[in-house]
């Protein structure tokens, strides 16, 4: 089954994305592939197959979590371009309201 124009500006809608009607044009046949690579994938037997997370074969590399030391407070904010006693003082990100000065 064939994906319509419409069905690709729904998926646009979805993925918050503006299409033109060229973009969606040279969409639709790139989402078709997708999605007929997908439908073969489902036709594969994967009965005995087990689950995975990774198709690589690595254990956790990461390191412990450990707590360690820290900055203090001063510290922390001694190179900051502006604070107060306790915190870093920031540009207001949604307007002035309440805002700390």
């Amino acid at each position: 089954m064939a994906l319509t124009d419409e069905d690709v500006r729904k998926l646009a809608l979805l993925a918050r994305l503006e299409l033109s009607d060229a973009e969606v044009e040279k969409v639709r046949p790139q989402l078709d592939s997708i999605l007929g690579f997908v439908r073969k994938l489902s036709e594969l037997d994967t009965e005995d197959v087990e689950p995975m997370t990774t198709a690589l074969d690595v254990i956790n590399r990461w390191r412990p979590d450990v707590a360690v030391p820290s900055l203090n407070r001063d510290q922390a904010v001694a190179n900051s371009p502006a604070h107060d006693d306790e915190c870093f003082l920031v540009p207001p990100v949604l307007g002035s309201a309440g805002a700390r000065k």
